[in-house]
């Protein structure tokens, strides 16, 4: 049994670009670390020191049993994230708290019901964005046209049929050009940030696992900083806990500020191939926990 266990799942085999370059980290720090399916039943996962939550990317359909899990193997060893942080960050409906605590937040307009859903989709004149609170890799979203406001019912009404609750955004036009960002942190502290190209500049995405993105790498400008820097701390307070790792992905609003569209404290992708000391730093953060 190896030192760590990588939760991942059977469909990320082959396709999550962080483990290779986070096992070599881990094994140069004298740290043995191995990819397992967290829906595997035969993964003795107490056996592990610590089991770091990875590529989890098929969690949403079965959120309920995911964080069983989670809670299950929180109780036999060390978890990261933690399993409290995990069923908080799983429904998106924690952008209504982060929103309230005064961070810039997309404007969404929530609906909880198909009594709900007229008024959230016509709240904005132009394009928006319909998604489930509870999606991973960008899975059931799409944007949607003011002509095709019917299509941007049917939509919700889907989500909503399917027992998940539905968030609408106008779509964000310097997104087209600008792209979103990430801040990548790691044990509290920032470590590199990230460009990727606008998802939706097509319109709907595939049902694939995730959602293949344009990635490059980029420097945070201050004021992104001062964002992602605002809610790593207001994170930490709010679940008592500092995250092992946590992704703020933040999109340019009409007037450029940046506005946090998602923090990632889950199953993100970190994009360690875009900065040359990122994997060795997420891997000292995982040695660290394990002493």
């Amino acid at each position: 049994m190896p030192d760590v266990l990588l939760a991942s799942c059977a469909a990320a085999t082959g396709k999550d670009e962080d483990e290779p370059l986070l096992v070599a980290a881990l094994a140069a720090r004298g740290v043995s670390a191995a990819p397992a399916d967290w829906a595997d039943h035969g993964v003795d996962w107490a056996a592990a020191t610590a089991v770091v939550v990875r590529s989890t990317w098929d969690y949403a359909p079965r959120r309920d049993e995911f964080l069983a899990w989670a809670r299950r193997v929180a109780a036999a060893t060390l978890l990261l994230n933690p399993a409290g942080v995990l069923a908080w960050n799983t429904d998106k409906r924690y952008l209504r708290e982060l929103a309230a605590a005064g961070v810039p937040v997309v404007p969404t307009a929530w609906a909880e019901g198909p009594d709900d859903v007229a008024a959230a989709l016509t709240r904005w004149p132009g394009d928006v964005v319909v998604k489930p609170v509870v999606s991973a890799g960008a899975r059931d979203t799409a944007r949607f046209a003011p002509a095709d406001r019917d299509g941007a019912r049917a939509s919700a009404e889907g989500i909503l049929a399917g027992g998940r609750a539905v968030m609408v955004q106008p779509y964000l036009d310097r997104l087209d050009a600008e792209g979103e960002t990430g801040l990548v942190y790691v044990d509290g502290a920032f470590s590199h940030a990230f460009g990727k190209g606008a998802l939706l500049a097509g319109g709907a995405l595939g049902e694939g696992l995730y959602a293949e993105e344009e990635i490059t790498a980029r420097t945070a400008t201050p004021e992104q900083r001062d964002v992602g820097d605002r809610v790593l701390a207001w994170v930490a307070d709010r679940t008592g806990e500092r995250p092992l790792y946590c992704r703020v992905d933040l999109v340019p609003g009409d007037d450029g500020a940046p506005q946090v569209i998602e923090v990632e404290l889950t199953e993100p992708s970190l994009f360690l191939t875009t900065d040359d000391g990122a994997a060795d730093r997420f891997a000292a953060a995982i040695s660290a926990r394990l002493g």
